[in-house]
């Protein structure tokens, strides 16, 4: 992997591969150089299948004038926007995926034998020295030294912009589900039981026909899993809309109200007279909740946003909603360049694959629990592998599958992974959105243009985080927040290839 390093950066200090082999023995021989170059090849790649290139196949110059060309529309920057440190060997020739260098082989009409690769060397050297950096093994003082011996580490690429921070406008998402008001009362487990059923189903008791006192009452507004995962995705740093459903009464008012508070985009909300706004009571029991629902009869219309978002999230809506789907499907389709991520809800379920064919067709990503998986598929509980190819074989170019307590696994780039739920630093206090914070947060990172390895170490982050606090969105976190607690994993909190 050295080598591989040595050659992408052209560095010929004959100290070079040594002093990597010494970082890496002070990781205690973690991969941090082979997670390196696979994220850079993982970047690559994607970038080269989105502008129709396949990557086995394409001659570096082939890959430099497609880049050039990308780079030429705001479309195209976008999709290079997490290429800083991206270089790619097609043979011998290197090819840069930096957005600087891309703009100035086109603004200076290089030939592909004088093209410019600098900016993205500079990228890596600084990817690099912070990796090994920020490790919880290494000395920080060791790395420098380490890497400024051989001119890993220079004083010109500090502070070198990132071109993604650059790009004024953030990804945009429209979010699309039923919108609720959670009333949590905590029952007093001096009154209330747990009573366990024959068939080993568990029910609350209470005692009938008397006053039993409660604990307590919180009231959550603007709740849902979509509209959690807009606050999730809003508070990540992401501009996000959302197209939900409610009454014109109080409860509505106060939800678009939250919504705008969390920086939300609220224009798309349908808020029809003279109709209620889903209210829902929730029953604590310790971490679990019992869920007394009602919901509401609006009218379900398709809204074209005023500006295209760059992905929509789809999930939990009412029964009555099938028309919205099939215009939503319409427009994606005069839309080809919106992603959909789809986390299904209980109607989609109940309507079958059948029925939800062209959704899953269309959709980028699919998220949901291993039980759900079963259901929709069919295939084995007991095999993680025949449940995400079958879930591909719908459509989807990326599968996540939960699991609870075993953590959650992921197949995409043709490899199935798994990766462990970050540990809880106390109980959890509710369970309520943590499955909302987990998806949501792997399609903000993935919109932000992060690697499928990065969103898959964020996701149960935040869900650790929000089981800390009662209902879906209190524990939602900052990016620098995630970043925070990423820096602080364990060592076994990491991303493993499953070989079946």
């Amino acid at each position: 992997m050295a080598h591989m390093l040595k050659e992408l950066l052209g560095n010929d200090h004959p100290l070079f591969a040594q002093n990597i082999v010494e970082l890496e023995k002070s990781t205690g021989n973690d991969g941090v150089d082979v997670r390196l170059l696979t994220d850079i090849l993982a970047r690559a790649h994607k970038i080269l299948r989105e502008i129709g290139l396949d990557p086995v196949n394409t001659t570096g110059i082939e890959a430099y004038q497609a880049l050039k060309n990308l780079s030429k529309t705001e479309s195209g920057k976008r999709i290079l926007q997490d290429s800083d440190f991206v270089l790619m060997l097609f043979g011998k020739d290197l090819v840069s995926f930096n957005l600087h260098d891309i703009i100035e082989n086109t603004h200076h009409e290089l030939d592909f034998a004088h093209r410019t690769t600098e900016h993205a060397k500079r990228h890596l050297r600084r990817e690099v020295v912070r990796r090994y950096a920020e490790h919880e093994r290494t000395h920080e003082k060791q790395v420098h030294l380490l890497t400024e011996e051989v001119g890993l580490k220079r004083p010109s690429d500090e502070d070198y912009p990132i071109v993604h921070d650059q790009l004024s406008d953030p990804p945009t998402v429209l979010a699309i589900g039923d919108i609720f008001t959670d009333a949590f009362i905590k029952l007093n487990q001096e009154v209330a039981r747990i009573d366990v059923e024959p068939d080993g189903s568990k029910r609350i008791s209470l005692p009938l026909g008397s006053k039993p006192p409660y604990d307590g009452v919180e009231v959550i507004r603007a709740v849902g899993p979509s509209p959690n995962a807009a606050v999730s995705m809003a508070r990540l740093g992401l501009d996000v809309a959302l197209r939900a459903f409610l009454g014109d009464d109080v409860p509505g008012q106060e939800a678009i109200e939250h919504l705008r508070k969390e920086s939300v985009k609220t224009e798309l909300l349908s808020v029809q007279n003279g109709v209620a706004s889903n209210y829902y009571y929730v029953l604590r029991f310790g971490a679990e909740r019992t869920i007394l629902v009602k919901n509401e009869n609006y009218q379900y219309t398709w809204k074209a946003p005023t500006n295209k978002p760059h992905w929509i999230y789809l999930s939990l809506l009412s029964e009555q909603s099938w028309e919205l789907h099939e215009d939503m499907l319409d427009y994606l389709q005069e839309n080809p360049q919106i992603k959909l991520a789809f986390q299904p809800g209980t109607f989609h379920f109940s309507w079958g694959v059948e029925k939800l064919k062209k959704i899953y067709e269309r959709s980028y990503i699919v998220i949901m629990n291993r039980e759900e998986a079963v259901e929709v598929t069919g295939k084995s509980y007991d095999s993680i592998k025949d449940l995400t190819l079958a879930l591909h074989e719908l459509g989807p170019d990326i599968v996540v599958i939960t699991d609870g307590p075993n953590g959650s696994y992921a197949s995409y780039d043709w490899k199935l992974v798994t990766i462990p739920n970050y540990p809880d630093p106390q109980p959890p206090v509710d369970r309520t959105g943590a499955g909302d914070a987990f998806a949501s947060t792997i399609v903000a990172a993935l919109a932000m243009g992060e690697s499928m390895d990065t969103a898959l170490t964020w996701a149960p982050i935040n869900s650790m985080s929000v089981v800390q606090y009662v209902g879906a969105q209190a524990g939602l976190l900052t990016i620098e927040k995630i970043r925070h607690y990423l820096k602080k994993a364990p060592a076994n909190y990491n991303i493993k290839e499953i070989i079946e």
